[in-house]
């Protein structure tokens, strides 16, 4: 694992859909417990979880980071997981769902859960103040690093759906940004002030020329 802020840790990449495409999960150290968002199949970094203080909770953005190593976080760790209600049914069918939410609210106090529907129905981001001074955006799949610039997932049915929560995202001002899913060398990007309403744009621009 990778230390990429004082209360942020980033697993080793993975390659589940084509080896030009990374994935890679994120743990939230926190003094009243630790977070993690996606979903990693490394054993090595389990152990490297442990030591660093386990998973109370493991958020998942979205049916694609369902797998086996769910099942396997479960056993290791005693973590609950949680979704969106409507990505249930798709993640229940590798491991067990703990608790699913269904609107925006916030989760512990300081984890605010956004749903974002369009990549998929039950699509969802994830922001966290860290007490170090930096905002985590969790995006998943929602929008996503592709080399130096931002991408999208959608399918033509759901193009209003996705516009209407980029716009949403839009609204935001995190410091830092983070996918589940990366083109290229850069899966998570900090953010200066004001750039991030103006790369949300830019992306809504690109779904009306599809």
């Amino acid at each position: 694992m990778k230390q990429i802020y004082p209360d942020l840790w980033q697993t080793l990449p993975e390659h589940p859909f084509g080896p030009e495409m990374s994935t890679h999960a994120y743990l939230l150290t926190r003094d009243a417990g630790n977070v993690l968002f996606y979903s990693s199949g490394h054993l090595d970094e389990h152990q490297h979880i442990l030591r660093l203080g386990g998973i109370d909770r493991q958020y998942l953005s979205h049916r694609d980071e369902a797998g086996d190593a769910l099942v396997r976080i479960k056993e290791t760790f005693g973590s609950k997981l949680y979704c969106h209600k409507l990505e249930e049914g798709a993640i229940r069918a590798t491991c067990p769902v703990d608790l699913t939410f269904e609107k925006r609210e916030f989760q512990l106090g300081d984890i605010e859960v956004i749903p974002t529907p369009g990549h998929t129905e039950g699509s969802a981001c994830f922001m966290y103040e860290s007490p170090h001074g930096d905002t985590y955006l969790f995006t998943g799949d929602t929008i996503f690093l592709r080399n130096d610039s931002w991408g999208t997932f959608v399918s033509n049915e759901h193009k209003r759906r996705l516009k209407e929560s980029l716009e949403l995202l839009g609204s935001l001002k995190p410091s830092v940004v983070i996918s589940s899913a990366s083109v290229g060398p850069f899966p998570f990007k900090g953010i200066l002030p004001g750039e991030w309403p103006t790369i949300l744009e830019d992306a809504i621009r690109s779904l009306a020329l599809r």
